[in-house]
């Protein structure tokens, strides 16, 4: 919230469905007199209304179903869409599955295909898997998407994939009858992680052209005002996001 502050005008920001979905910020509010719409992780440990303890960055199914809602509203208004990006994926496991993850999250990603206002994306922290889809990666064809300098764009985190990456190594050189030792693992860990933590980088993103440009975080503002400016001489196409299953 504090970044958001620092990113509008001084004016009042008016949050939507404050007490719900509290992983995710929606907010509508004014970047150098244009009206806007946030969709912004929060990375602080917050309780939804059952009192259950979620995880900051993670998408659950209530923060899902709300963004859905807010990108639709958007939608419906013409209002241009920000996303700051500090998100590390959909939150799995059995109770998320029992609770809907699949369908709020196919939800949420659905808005965002089919959103058809101007879409600006900032990626400020983590950007890793579905998550990175679902607050309108490259792949969603916002007008613009930049990273600061702090951003990581990845499936996953440099240590979950590298556990991942030498498991398969050592399950691989098992079956030809060669298991490395315990300190022979751990070096391939090691070169994984190196490796994997270097293509994380957003400058590693840049030049594969995955984001449009690195910023200094205090021209954030500028960016995102500058882009709609130009965007606002677009047409803007009428919505259809079909039928969302509830």
């Amino acid at each position: 919230m504090e970044i958001i502050t620092r990113i509008v005008d001084d004016t009042p920001i008016t949050l939507y469905k404050e007490d719900y979905g509290k992983s995710i910020i929606c907010a509508y509010a004014r970047i150098d007199g244009w009206a806007v719409g946030i969709v912004a992780n929060q990375r602080l440990v917050v309780k939804n209304a059952a009192g259950e303890m979620q995880f900051g960055g993670v998408i659950y199914s209530d923060s899902a179903d709300k963004a859905t809602r807010f990108i639709m509203n958007c939608n419906q208004k013409k209002i241009p869409l920000v996303f700051l990006h500090d998100v590390t994926g959909f939150m799995v496991g059995k109770r998320s599955e029992h609770g809907g993850i699949i369908k709020d999250g196919a939800k949420m990603v659905n808005a965002v295909a089919n959103s058809t206002v101007p879409k600006f994306t900032v990626i400020i922290g983590n950007s890793y898997g579905a998550g990175n889809y679902a607050m309108c990666g490259k792949a969603y064809d916002p007008r613009l998407i930049v990273a600061w300098p702090t951003a990581k764009i990845a499936v996953m985190g440099g240590t979950q994939a590298a556990k991942v990456l030498t498991q398969i190594q050592v399950s691989a050189l098992k079956k030809k009858g060669e298991a490395p030792d315990k300190n022979s693992e751990q070096a391939l860990f090691d070169e994984i992680k190196s490796r994997y933590d270097r293509q994380t980088s957003p400058y590693y993103a840049a030049a594969r052209l995955w984001v449009d440009a690195i910023i200094d975080p205090r021209k954030t503002r500028e960016v995102i005002s500058i882009g709609i400016e130009m965007a606002d001489h677009g047409i803007v196409e009428k919505f259809n996001p079909g039928i969302l299953q509830t």
